[in-house]
């Protein structure tokens, strides 16, 4: 059988620490170079990182732009790819050296499926591996139903940048992203070419996944330049996605069941960036604790009633405000002292390392 040529496309913006980790990483797969291209976009980057990426040219191509997020990044990159799959990576993450055979043989031996997802190693700002994480089998999507909408939202952090790769006649169908995604772009394109495609999701690790201070997702509800771009980014999946599932063929009702959580973030965020009224956030904590648990003791249940009356009360900026607080600083296990609710059940397997 014929091997597919691979487009290896990484977005990076200031990894100027990373970037070269990245790149040797796809340099040392133990996949043929003939049979791939190594494409960099470089989203505006104000650090050294256009210089770090030169340093491997003529291996790699860079691409150079004027900063506008990861929509506008794959947007400018995916055109310029000439391969048949398109593979992303991060800047800030790097693979394993099987990652493009495994992930190429999926789809020599999977022709009726566009999509290709795995799961990951978590790794902290050093480097270092500190918990595996995979589904906890082989998953098969389609989203023709209910059933497989849920899967598909607790399985998607597996569908994420450093996990994707995608047909590239199936991205093509999915461009272009909305420009408003300066984050969130790759769980956008993840729902869209699954929809049109299908997704196979391997329960092996490929990826380092990097956790760290710079990570332009991460809002833990103290930053609210980040709060307001993770907002911005989720409010314009909700609005677009409806119609390109629809375009795809999507029944309405795994539709809702796709964008129904990414819009409690929304709400959630807009409570607590912009304020509203107390029974807005009665609503949306009712309704996160409907979706995110199944059984919960009579004292949870007790402490979830607690923390609807606090919601009633307190303005949501100051709710939301106490919420990241006591989040933040791990509180929730004296919360376990009064009960606890069990979670909706997981599909992933994690395995902690000691560092």
């Amino acid at each position: 059988m014929a091997r597919s040529f691979v487009s290896v496309l990484i977005d990076t913006y200031n990894h100027e620490r990373f970037i070269e980790q990245a790149i040797v990483s796809v340099l040392e797969q133990d996949f043929p170079e003939a049979d791939r291209e190594i494409i960099v976009v470089d989203d505006g980057s104000t650090d050294h990182t256009p210089e770090m990426v030169k340093k491997f040219e003529p291996r790699v191509r860079l691409l150079r732009k004027e900063n506008g997020g990861q929509a506008s990044a794959f947007n400018a990159g995916i055109p310029e790819c000439k391969g048949e799959i398109v593979a992303f990576l991060d800047g800030d993450d790097w693979w394993a050296q099987e990652k493009l055979s495994v992930v190429s043989r999926e789809f020599e031996t999977h022709t009726d499926f566009g999509t290709v997802g795995h799961g990951i190693f978590e790794v902290n700002e050093a480097g270092f591996q500190a918990v595996t994480t995979v589904p906890d089998r082989i998953y098969e999507l389609r989203l023709k139903s209910a059933e497989e909408a849920r899967e598909f939202l607790q399985l998607r952090t597996y569908l994420g940048t450093s996990r994707l790769a995608v047909r590239r006649e199936v991205l093509d169908r999915a461009l272009p992203l909305p420009f408003d995604l300066a984050i969130e772009a790759d769980e956008f394109l993840a729902a869209v070419t699954t929809a049109c495609s299908g997704a196979r999701i391997l329960n092996v690790p490929l990826t380092n996944y990097r956790l760290h201070s710079g990570n332009l997702f991460q809002y833990q509800g103290s930053d609210p330049v980040r709060g307001r771009r993770k907002y911005i980014a989720l409010a314009g999946i909700v609005r677009e996605l409806p119609a390109r599932l629809a375009a795809a063929s999507i029944a309405p009702e795994v539709t809702d069941i796709l964008t129904s959580s990414v819009h409690l973030d929304v709400e959630r965020l807009r409570l607590s960036l912009d304020g509203g009224w107390p029974w807005e956030t009665v609503r949306i904590e009712r309704e996160f604790y409907r979706q995110s648990y199944g059984h919960s003791t009579f004292g949870y249940r007790l402490f979830h009633m607690f923390v609807l009356g606090t919601a009633g009360l307190l303005p949501p900026k100051i709710f939301y405000g106490l919420r990241s607080w006591y989040s933040t600083r791990g509180l929730a296990r004296v919360r376990q002292l009064v009960g606890s609710a069990t979670p909706v059940p997981s599909l992933s397997v994690t395995k902690p390392h000691d560092l």
